[in-house]
């Protein structure tokens, strides 16, 4: 999987995943024409609009209306909220479970969720390099075997983070997850929209999910064979079913 093979790799890592996630998934533009999930990114957050507090009280006064809820989770995303966000707009789909645009702005916020907790994991390793940088350098080595320099508050420091990296990074993974599955939600109410075929190959490519990839990749070529993104998804497929062959080999 994706994320736990960052657990054996050195710091700068947790940086190129934040960038896979902030750039890796434009890298198709904006498929058949419709929304992508470059688009998601580009028009979350910074604008202005109902406060979380107004919005709020629609919900109270109205909480049958889904589109209250929609509004709710709006505002909570623009004020950076985004993990309450999303159960407000959990709470809108439970109202109108055939909102195709609310399944792909759950998807987004999942997204988001999951780039803050990877940046979580990121700022968790550098604070304990700045707390206990004698922990990134080679030490003395006596003939026992055992570190002869050891540091108890060093080691304490790595130990700590080493919970709190795991934890963000198990969490952003699963957020991921969640993000596809609101893709695969989307697919079942437009499965012939090849757009939404595209975003959901991209998600389940990033997070690993080679298999669901793969089928997406595949109905998105037959919905629209010449897109001019249909280049660049043959080079995915490709690529792929090669890492699925390997390891299935």
């Amino acid at each position: 999987m994706f994320f736990p093979r960052l657990r054996r790799h050195a710091k700068w890592m947790f940086v190129l995943l934040a960038l896979v996630f902030g750039l890796g998934f434009v890298v198709f533009g904006v498929g058949a024409g419709g929304t992508g999930v470059g688009d998601i990114f580009r028009g979350s957050g910074g604008s202005s609009g109902p406060s979380v507090s107004s919005t709020r009280k629609e919900t109270e006064q109205r909480p049958k209306d889904p589109q209250a809820w929609r509004d709710y989770a709006t505002a909570l995303e623009t004020e950076g909220n985004t993990a309450e966000a999303i159960t407000a707009l959990n709470t809108a789909i439970d109202l109108r479970p055939s909102d195709s645009n609310a399944y792909r702005e759950l998807a987004g916020l999942h997204l988001t969720r999951a780039t803050e907790r990877q940046r979580d994991a990121q700022l968790a390793q550098v604070r304990a390099a700045f707390l206990a940088p004698s922990q990134g350098f080679a030490s003395f080595v006596g003939s026992s075997g055992q570190n002869a320099l050891s540091d108890p508050v060093a080691t304490a420091v790595n130990a700590e983070a080493s919970q709190v990296v795991n934890a963000a990074l198990q969490d952003a993974q699963t957020e991921a997850t969640l993000a596809v599955d609101a893709y695969r939600r989307l697919v079942a109410l437009q499965p012939n929209d090849p757009n939404v075929q595209l975003e959901l190959a991209q998600a389940a490519q990033q997070v690993g999910d080679g298999a669901t990839a793969i089928a997406a990749y595949e109905q998105f070529l037959k919905l629209a064979p010449d897109d001019p993104s249909a280049a660049v998804v043959r080079q995915q497929l490709k690529q792929l079913r090669g890492t699925a062959a390997a390891a299935s080999g």
